[in-house]
């Protein structure tokens, strides 16, 4: 069965018919902040239900319990604080209980009500979320140029943030839980992802496919650090792995706008939490799952799943692959008997490293149609 949305209710703040218009109307005369891209994808999610529970930026006391506690105030599991930061400039006039718009590239995207205004220690947040203050993190260092105050409260959304490049693949939670019904899957494995796809990932997607009805795709497109893939070209090399290696009908493909935050364990309670939203019942969880660096060991986003036994979706924990020439084919240390010398690993750094100078990787590492596709943008990467 499609998985319940987290906390029992699937949001919805998007506001339509007579209602838009008005609010429409009355947004002209409210103060207005300007959000930026990542911001205004994030109240997006809020308002179409990727992020339910929530029904807007967190105020104090739920910001909180995440911060210290993973949870809500109300104790259901939440483990990414969705603040919005403002200037005291920015909210001069502004008191709790007001209206706001929240406004991007110039349009009205939402009405806010600012139930609060407060203070927070960034110092303190980054420690808490990403386990160190190093601004070499890239999200301490994100963190550390946000402003000085947070303001909480419901949104309802009165625009859009168009995306020109992704529309076709974004669809939202209630979206995907009426294809995955219509397809007659009940149980739905997510994957994220910020890669383009190499044999590894291919390997622990049809490892779970084999327990599951359907398989969920669902990179994120959206704010990400130097060398990461575009999105567009994670996207066409996905297009090229299903087409010629999937069956047909078994995968969805679909986009998640928002941006990484590279908060390890944390954010894959996170990512496992919006594709339950989506109707996820199952989500892999890679090996140091969001992390970057060497900030978080290596299996300590399997680990804290543990911690989270009310979660409502199940964690999909499997090794990473790699190709043996005895076995002849992928294959992982728990079904592979033989030595290092006959294992041929799959490195991310090395993929990157070749088809920066236009070369394919081998087919062991990389199928041959993902590299033509790859290949086929003059920068892959983000720069």
């Amino acid at each position: 069965m499609v998985s319940r949305p987290h906390g029992g209710r699937l949001v919805k703040r998007v506001v339509t018919g007579k209602r838009l218009e008005a609010l429409r109307e009355e947004a002209k005369e409210l103060p207005r902040i300007e959000l930026n891209y990542d911001l205004a994808v994030d109240v997006e999610n809020i308002a179409h239900g990727v992020f339910s529970p929530l029904e807007g930026f967190l105020v104090q006391e739920d910001y909180v319990h995440v911060l210290y506690d993973m949870r809500l105030s109300n104790d259901v599991p939440w483990t990414i604080p969705i603040v919005l930061d403002v200037d005291p400039e920015e909210i001069a006039g502004v008191r709790e209980g007001d209206d706001i718009v929240l406004v991007y590239n110039g349009e009205p995207l939402a009405i806010m009500k600012v139930e609060e205004i407060y203070g927070w220690d960034k110092k303190e947040h980054a420690k808490q979320v990403f386990k160190t203050t190093d601004t070499g993190h890239p999200g301490v260092a994100k963190t550390m140029q946000m402003k000085e105050l947070l303001i909480g409260g419901p949104i309802d959304l009165i625009g859009h943030v168009p995306s020109p490049s992704f529309e076709k693949y974004l669809l939202w939670p209630e979206e995907t839980r009426v294809l995955f019904r219509e397809k007659g899957w009940k149980t739905i494995v997510g994957f994220q992802t910020r890669n383009a796809p190499h044999r590894g990932h291919e390997y622990v997607q049809k490892a779970a496919l084999t327990f599951v009805d359907g398989l969920f795709v669902h990179p994120l497109v959206g704010w990400k650090k130097k060398g990461d893939f575009r999105d567009e070209v994670i996207l066409a090399a996905y297009e090229a792995l299903i087409k010629h290696y999937y069956p047909k009908d078994v995968v969805v493909l679909a986009v998640l706008r928002t941006a990484m935050r590279y908060a390890g364990p944390r954010e894959a309670i996170h990512h496992a939490i919006v594709r339950k939203n989506f109707g996820c019942t199952h989500f892999i969880v890679g090996r140091d799952h969001a992390g970057v660096g060497n900030y978080y060991g290596p299996y300590e986003a399997w680990e804290i799943f543990n911690e989270f036994p009310d979660l409502g979706i199940t964690p999909m924990f499997i090794r990473e692959a790699f190709y043996c020439k005895k076995c002849g084919g992928m294959v992982n240390a728990k079904i592979c008997p033989h030595s290092s010398e006959h294992r041929l690993r799959i490195s991310g750094t090395k993929i990157r490293e070749m088809l920066l100078k236009g070369e394919k990787p081998p087919e062991y590492m990389m199928r041959p149609e993902v590299a033509e596709a790859i290949l086929s943008f003059d920068k892959p990467f983000v720069e």
